[in-house]
């Protein structure tokens, strides 16, 4: 490092020769990134997958409420399926996007008026902490789904528990990890 008159010290890159070897690593490190669309392209499949399946299921699920209108109960825990589907599929969508933006190249929320602002991602710890809350989202709605056909108290207690460890884990992951603190 050298320094100047006033003693600040002036930062310079080293000298790399165009065509060295290490430019050569840079280009291919920069293309590697194009990798990045095959997750992209099977998580928007797997989203597409889910809603598709979610629709299919309200589709079944008004069939047998015609056909069978009592008892309430399971046909609640048939349409809690859903709504679990749809947040899956949800999950995926929101996943696919954070990749794209993340590695592919940053969606302008100004010109592009269907991707919400929310949706916009810096980095890892955006995108974790989107997929860790609908994860959440979708456990909690599980339970609630099971909880609606659990033939015993004891059993839903079980996995409530088991569930809210989770929570409890990833909750306190995202405070560890920086996310969770205020700083978004």
């Amino acid at each position: 490092m050298e320094s100047d008159s006033g003693g600040e010290e002036i930062h310079q890159e080293p000298y790399r020769a165009e065509g060295g070897p290490s430019f050569g690593v840079e280009r291919a490190l920069a293309a590697s990134l194009r990798l990045a669309y095959i997750p992209v392209v099977v998580l928007l499949l797997a989203a597409l997958g889910a809603f598709v399946y979610g629709t299919l299921v309200f589709v079944h699920s008004v069939r047998q409420v015609v056909d069978h209108p009592f008892p309430v109960g399971h046909h609640i825990g048939l349409f809690l399926l859903d709504v679990d589907l749809f947040l899956i599929g949800a999950t995926l969508l929101i996943s696919a996007v954070g990749f794209y933006e993340l590695f592919v190249r940053e969606i302008p929320t100004e010109t592009s008026p269907r991707v919400p602002a929310w949706l916009q991602m810096s980095d890892l710890n955006d995108l974790k902490g989107r997929v860790i809350a609908m994860i959440v989202l979708v456990a909690s709605v599980s339970f609630v789904e099971v909880v609606v056909d659990a033939p015993s108290g004891r059993q839903a207690l079980q996995l409530g528990l088991g569930i809210a460890s989770v929570i409890v884990a990833l909750t306190v992951f995202l405070r560890l990890s920086g996310h969770g603190n205020g700083n978004d």
